[in-house]
């Protein structure tokens, strides 16, 4: 794991994206083929003793290296806000479970209905430690002196919760935004998605930090705002696949060629199995609500 600093008061935890390098078993697992091939990054914002931790990462010894890193800084006081309900970004909340773990009302209904599957996945998060605060829609916190806005999103996943730090002009995407291009779980919501895309695009800020992207884009102090732009017109030609089917036979270079050619995203290989998954389950879901 190599930690990086994206802007004054916040740490980045990053992995995987490392050409024939699997971090937990050659057979397919979520672990490598849905985080570490592509490439993750968790983070904290720190000010003085206190710490906010966004995500758990991809297992308990990626999450004893956040706390043991932040517990070195001299950081005694360490609340964890939870992206969303998907396995890469809470299978280290054990490490975390004396903590304040906060997340939407959405993302801990799918964390309890979900528990026996990812206690049991490849591999499990076991136990898998539930969020101890919840909120609905937004919630602002201080981190030291730093305001932290909380707010709900429906990109990616039904339950997303994005952060806003004002005094960086930053925006922490979680998996709403992906570099080159989202990961499509829920396809018949596709429409709500492109709807908060755009409210998401309204807001005030000028640098995005995503779960997954490149190494050097997060070190850098991330992505500029036409990601946002890129992902709406990836998604948006997802969806005219069930009336073009051209466009269903294209692998990831092509369909995407337009975005790529804008550089707000860069082409990324292990991203065209994550390309031909999106365009089956969109196939698959019939006509967007």
């Amino acid at each position: 794991m190599r930690l990086v600093r994206p802007a004054p008061n916040v740490l980045g935890f990053y992995d995987g994206r490392i050409e024939g390098v699997r971090g937990w078993s050659d057979q397919p697992n979520w672990l490598d083929d849905g985080a570490y091939a592509l490439g993750i990054c968790t983070y904290a914002i720190v000010d003085g003793s206190e710490a906010l931790v966004y995500d758990t990462h991809i297992s308990l010894q990626h999450a004893r290296i956040i706390r043991q890193t932040l517990e070195g800084m001299g950081v005694t006081s360490i609340r964890v806000v939870l992206s969303h309900w998907h396995d890469d970004h809470v299978a280290g909340n054990e490490v975390f479970q004396d903590c304040e773990i906060i997340a939407n009302n959405l993302t801990a209904s799918a964390l309890a209905e979900n528990r026996t599957k990812l206690e049991n996945e490849n591999p499990p998060i076991r136990p898998l430690i539930l969020p101890n605060r919840t909120f609905d829609g937004n919630l602002d916190l201080m981190v030291g002196s730093i305001a932290v806005d909380l707010r709900h999103v429906e990109i990616h996943s039904h339950d997303g919760t994005v952060l806003v730090m004002p005094s960086a002009g930053l925006l922490f995407a979680g998996d709403t935004l992906e570099d080159p291009i989202t990961y499509v779980g829920e396809p018949e919501r596709l429409t709500e998605h492109l709807d908060d895309l755009e409210r998401m695009a309204g807001w005030t800020f000028d640098r995005i930090l995503p779960n997954h992207g490149s190494l050097e884009a997060i070190q850098s102090g991330g992505y500029g705002r036409e990601f946002i732009a890129a992902t709406r017109s990836y998604v948006e030609k997802l969806l005219r696949c069930r009336h073009e089917p051209d466009l269903v036979r294209q692998d990831l270079g092509a369909f995407a060629a337009e975005i790529f050619t804008s550089g707000a995203v860069s082409y990324f290989a292990p991203y065209e199995a994550v390309h031909r998954q999106n365009v089956e389950a969109v196939m698959a879901s019939g006509t967007a609500t």
